[in-house]
Formats: structure tokens, sequence, C-alpha cells
């Protein structure tokens, strides 16, 4: 936990590590808190007619159990000598039973892996095979989509549903009503395998960025920063993001737990500016993780529709958040909005904080205490001086940084431009600049990665599930500048030779990329062409494609 300081370099200075041997998540963000105060507020889960049902520690410790001991009594878990759990897959939205099966998993030593709910079925299939996954906890809308890709995923042996007993699945209830109450989490190595997070596939198909336990310890410097100190008396947590992301399980689930702080759970149907300012006023939310594109779409909403809200801290990160939106965040929400910045393999590695100096527009901040973040020459990793434009890189090794990718040997080590996870430098991917003042300055993605409404696409996956339209001959997918959302994916399609294009074709491909893939991913616009630009080793030039997605934009 941080320590209060007259300035950055004050808290900076005063932070040391402290990282145990053994370490399970499951038991300091469960457990933990269980023993001491077992009636403290864990989880307050609002249902969609606005019911409030309050979960404590004691309770959710109860609840975890009884998973982790019928889990337990089927074979699920991590075996003696074995350097990996099994792969547990959560595709829930935000739920009770969705911290309860990462929990379980945890205390387990199996590895739990967050899935979207609003993944289609190549999107499952992928990451449900690339892991190995043996059970998935879902509800009765993840179970359908189960159902037809059951047959190609041999390793998958048991499916619970929340919503009841399925067709090949089994009850989430009655499940656990079978396991008891007291079950003894594995005593697990800080460094042992504990989450499997699939990034967006920047580069071909998504890959697994596997991490340890530590990895909640690693992000505590940067959350508690970013909101200003946390934990605070009266503090109160929520986020729009999904828990299926980094963003919302540690970013803000795992870290408020840990904290003893009650984090609010909630699916928004449908996310309006409007809404978002009423559940935060209802629920007397003090902390919220709000992504750019929620923080744009609140700042649409009238002051006479606001609901009055009383915030002590806003964080957000996946844009770099403008002057205009840092003085209305002041203005509507009560609060200087903090910046932070990280990935999924590395995250909450730089941070603002308002209490410790003014925010800089359009300058993410600095590295978060603990955390080694400069800017270095990508090709042989030496550091640039200040104000010398390169990437964005992190010293290695570090709590929050992943273990690897999952069963990408190669791919972990073309992250490292000098070293591996143990000793070296790791590029972000991103470009940036050392300011004067030794902030850090996000100058731009040097990969093709997609930045819209907070989520990070990787034109890859979704120019291969383009390519699977019997129409389309080939596919270049680039960002489209969104006022409202940073960038909207769009396709550039060569036709078959039998195709015509229009209009209603352009809608078709849209949705079949959409019900195949994932409902933020599909392009939303779409621009036939006669030739794709290409280089002479067969690779699209998606630069030419962003520049002329620049010029239509405007």
């Amino acid at each position: 936990m941080l320590t209060r300081g007259k300035d950055w370099e004050d808290v900076r200075t005063s932070f040391r590590w402290q990282i145990p041997e053994r370490y399970n998540i499951g038991v300091d963000i469960c457990d933990r808190w269980a023993e001491t105060e077992p009636d403290r507020e864990a989880i307050a889960e609002v249902a969609q007619d606005g019911s409030v049902r309050r979960y404590s520690f004691g309770e959710l410790r109860t609840m975890t159990d009884k998973l982790a001991s019928a889990l337990a009594g089927r074979g699920v878990g991590r075996r003696a000598g074995e350097a990996n759990g099994d792969r547990i897959g959560v595709l829930l939205p935000q739920r009770i039973e969705t911290a309860v099966a990462h929990i379980a998993a945890l205390k387990l030593g199996a590895i739990s892996i967050p899935l979207f709910t609003l993944f289609g079925p190549e999107a499952l299939m992928h990451r449900l095979a690339d892991s190995g996954a043996s059970v998935v906890v879902t509800d009765v809308e993840g179970a359908a989509k189960l159902a037809a890709l059951r047959p190609d995923l041999p390793d998958l042996k048991l499916i619970l549903c929340v919503d009841g007993p399925q067709e090949g699945c089994e009850d989430f209830e009655t499940f656990c009503a079978g396991g008891s109450s007291s079950f003894t989490p594995v005593d697990t190595a800080a460094n042992d395998s504990a989450l499997i997070i699939y990034t967006s596939g920047t580069t071909g198909a998504p890959k697994g960025a596997l991490h340890a336990h530590r990895v909640l310890l690693g992000h505590l410097p940067g959350v508690e920063i970013s909101h200003d100190f946390l934990p605070q008396p009266g503090d109160r947590m929520w986020t729009p993001a999904d828990w299926a992301w980094i963003g919302g399980l540690l970013d803000v689930l795992m870290p408020a737990l840990h904290h003893g702080v009650p984090v609010v759970a909630h699916r928004f149907r449908k996310f309006t500016g409007e809404g978002a300012f009423a559940f935060i006023a209802e629920h007397g939310i003090r902390n919220t993780f709000l992504p750019p594109t929620a923080l744009k779409m609140m700042r649409l909403v009238p002051p006479e529709k606001r609901a009055s809200v009383d915030l002590r801290s806003v964080a957000s990160g996946g844009e770099t958040l403008g002057v205009e939106l840092i003085e209305w965040g002041r203005d509507a929400l009560g609060v200087t909005i903090n910046e932070f910045y990280g990935q999924t393999e590395c995250n909450m590695v730089v941070s603002s904080c308002a209490e410790l100096e003014p925010a800089k527009p359009g300058v993410m901040g600095r590295p978060s205490p603990g955390h080694e973040v400069i800017v270095v020459d990508e090709d042989d990793g030496s550091p640039l001086a200040v104000g010398e434009e390169g990437a964005i890189a992190v010293r290695a090794p570090d709590p929050v940084m992943f273990l690897g990718y999952w069963n990408r040997a190669e791919a972990t080590a073309e992250k490292f431009v000098t070293g591996d996870v143990n000793d070296g430098w790791m590029l972000m991917g991103d470009r940036g600049v050392i300011e004067d003042d030794g902030r850090i300055r996000f100058i731009g993605r040097d990969d093709d990665v997609i930045s819209s409404a907070g989520y990070r696409i990787g034109p890859a996956e979704v120019e291969d599930c383009l390519l699977r339209h019997p129409a389309v001959k080939m596919a270049g997918v680039v960002g489209w500048p969104d006022d409202l959302r940073g960038h909207v994916v769009a396709a550039f399609i060569v036709l078959a030779e039998e195709a015509v294009p229009s209009d209603e074709l352009a809608k078709e491909i849209a949705e079949f990329v959409k019900s195949h893939l994932a409902a933020h991913e599909y392009p939303r616009i779409i621009r036939f062409v006669d030739e794709m630009p290409m280089t002479t080793t067969g690779k699209i030039i998606r630069a030419k494609l962003r520049e002329t997605a620049a010029q239509e934009a405007g």
C-alpha cells in the first residue's frame, strides 16, 4: 500500500515492493477478510429491476469454498508435479457468480480465464481450444453458444450454468451444494500461474497472456495512485467495464476486494450517460473506472438531466484525454480524472494523480511507484533522451508483468528488445516521449491495434473472419476516426469476382463478423476497393488504409 507524500518523488522513493514467496489471490481478496471481518460488505449486486443483494466476505468465502470443493471432487485443480493447473473459463457478466468462479479457481490452484459475454463462436472457440479449458461457468446465453462448440472442444468436460440446468450443462447452485463449506486453499507461490487473459490479437490470433498470482500485488500501486490513494473511508467502487477485461477484473474488482472496499456489480443492458449518472448517485459510488467512451457519452448529458454525484476519484485509461474532457470532469463529476496506462501483458504501469500534481492534458502521467518505464530505441533498447520519440518500455522483472504467452515462447521473446521476463526491457507496442518534467506523453501505437470505446481490437482476427465470407477476396482492417468511440472498425474489401458491391452486401458482411466474433469488433464502415495496398512480401500496408480513413473522416 502506498504511503501518502508531499509529491510524486516522495511517494516513489518511499515505496518498496512486498511480494511474499507464498501468495494466493483468492485467499487474499476473500478469506483474509472473512477471517477478521466476516460481516464486512464485499459485493453489492444490483439486478435489472434495481433490487440490491449485498454479500459479505464471510458469505463470499462460503460460496467460493463450496464451488472449489465441488470442483476438486471432480478432479479439477492442480496436480502435484504439474506446472499449471486446470483451466476454468468464466463466461459471465458482472454478477456475484463471476467473482465466486474466479476466486474458487484461484483457491484451487487452477487457472481462471475471463471470457467476454459478447464473444461469438469463433472467438470463444479459439480461446477455449487454445487454453485447453476443462470447465466453463456461464449463464443461459453462454450455454447456448457453447452447445454448438462442445463437439470440437474435447478438453471441455464440465459446463456449469448459473441460470439453472441446461442441455449439456449442470446447474451451478446444485453443483455447489454438493461441496463443503470448508475448503483448504492450495498453497501457491506468488509466481505460480493464476490467470490467462487473451490479448486483442494485434498480430495473428489473440494470444493468452499468462499471469502469476503476484499480478494483483503488481497492480496495487497503479490502482491506488490513480484513485488518489485508495482506500479512504467511505470508498465504494464501480465500473461499467466488463469484468472479463483486465480493466474490470484487475483494475477494479480484485484490488477493491484486496482493500476491503465494497464493489457494486451491475450489467447495463445498454449503457447511457444519463443512466450512469443516475446509477452512481443511487448506489453511493465514490470511486469509478470510466473508459473514455463512457466519459464522452456522459458528457453529452445536459446539466439538468444529470443526477447529483458525490465521487471521490475517477480513473480512466485506453485513450489520452483532452483538455475539454478533463475540464468537463471537474465540473460535472467534481473531481479531476486521473489517466492510467498499461496493456494486458503489463498493466497499470503509468498514471496521473491529481492529489500530487495538476493534470497535464495529452500526457499520461508518471511511472507508477515500483515500476520503471522509459522510452527506448526499439532496435537496441538504448534509453532515449528527454523529448526524443521512441518505444515505451518497462523494466523486467516486474510483479505486474506476465509470465509469458500461453504455449507461445517465440511470441514472448519478441516482446523484449533486450533480455526476457527475468531481466530486460519489454516493449509495450506504443510510442512515446519523456517530457521535460519527467512525465510520459503518448504519441501513438506502433502496431495496428484499434482502440475503440476502450476496447483494443486486433485487425488480424477481424480480417480472418471477413475472409470467411464467400463474397470477400481480401480484407484490410484499420481504425476509422470517430468522435465518440475514438475509432471504429473499418474494413477495406476486395470482393470475389462474382460479388457485386452494394449497401446490402456491406450490411450482410458486417453482420457476418458481428455474429462470429463480437459486437464491438464488427466493421461499422465498409469500403469496397479494386486493389489492396500491399508490400512486396504480400503484407497489407495498413498505414495507407489509415491515411484513406483519416482523409475520408475529415
